[in-house]
């Protein structure tokens, strides 16, 4: 795969993989695999069209495609296309497909939603994992979409619209502040998306400028949200529901110690899950601090197991309403 331009990495951060990855082959093959630009991908709109139908459609345009063997809606392109060329075809502008990354679609495929479901995506524009979600519930059940910013949430809003989600209330609030309303109003959802803001170490593929923003400091403040964003989802989600927390960094700080933190707090438990890319299990020890055992069902993927981009899943079940004494 050709290499485009790209920023060194910070000696702080090499320090850091080096600390999470096997071994020196490992690390090089991280950072020499960040040079490189990855293929896009798109997921097929199961609510206006089939995977059968779009594959047909974009093999008359002469796309080489590939798809996830067991998850036909899960497209890779493989041919080069014109900068811009994917948002701007027809099948895009009528919602028959979403460009999405497949790492990004891994945390709804943990979750399943069902037509019977009643889902809270509590950071969701701009909307590729609500739309689907969506698809995965035939348009049926309920999804409270949210997120804090306007701009993000008339994203979504278009979105939603454009793929033809019928079963979306769209909300504009800080996550945390949402959660606390729906408790007063007793609506407790059974599946609930935290998919948080992070600083996104995963991205650096497509967005090489994070070596050049990447900043220690960043971890603590973003921690300090995630915990208080899945720890008010967590009040709320039925007993016996399912969480997914997933990030877009290989932060611990972001992903296993947040975890550690609700697992110190709530009756719940991680639960095991198969996705269908290569990922390597959650860790239980960074640095001087040693963690759950249960923490290793938790996924780490690494952009260059799967020539993909790197992402933080891990299902959370919620056993009762009680709360751990400290």
């Amino acid at each position: 795969m050709a290499k485009y331009r790209t920023y060194e990495p910070k000696p702080e951060f090499i320090e850091r993989m080096k600390l999470l990855l096997k071994d020196e082959a490992d690390v090089k093959e991280f950072f020499e695999t960040a040079k490189t630009r990855p293929r896009k991908s798109i997921r097929v709109n199961t609510l206006k069209t089939s995977p059968e139908e779009l594959i047909k459609t974009l093999k008359e345009k002469k796309w080489e495609i590939t798809q996830l063997p067991d998850n036909p809606e899960i497209i890779q392109i493989q041919s080069e296309l014109q900068p811009g060329e994917l948002g701007t075809t027809i099948e895009h502008i009528l919602g028959y497909y979403y460009s999405q990354e497949i790492t990004s679609m891994m945390p709804i495929l943990a979750l399943q939603p069902e037509a019977s479901d009643t889902l809270l995506d509590v950071a969701a524009a701009p909307g590729s994992k609500t739309t689907q979600a969506a698809a995965l519930m035939k348009n049926q059940g309920t999804i409270i979409a949210n997120d804090v910013s306007m701009p993000r949430v008339s994203i979504l809003a278009a979105n939603l619209e454009r793929a033809g989600v019928t079963n979306t209330i769209v909300t504009r609030h800080d996550g945390s502040a949402l959660c606390e309303r729906l408790k007063q109003s007793k609506l407790r959802p059974n599946k609930i998306l935290a998919d948080v803001p992070c600083s996104g170490e995963g991205n650096i593929r497509v967005s090489p400028r994070t070596f050049l923003e990447w900043n220690e400091k960043i971890f603590k403040r973003f921690s300090k949200l995630q915990k208080k964003i899945a720890s008010s989802a967590l009040e709320i989600l039925q007993p016996g529901g399912e969480m997914i927390y997933s990030t877009c960094t290989h932060a611990p700080e972001e992903n296993e110690l947040v975890l550690q933190s609700l697992l110190d707090n709530f009756d719940i438990e991680i639960q095991e899950i198969t996705l269908p890319i290569k990922s390597r299990p959650g860790i239980i020890k960074w640095k001087d601090k040693t963690l759950s055992p249960e923490l290793k069902k938790a996924h780490r993927i690494y952009h260059h197991d799967n020539d993909l981009e790197g992402f933080f899943v891990c299902k959370i079940k919620k056993l009762s309403d009680k709360t751990k004494e400290k």
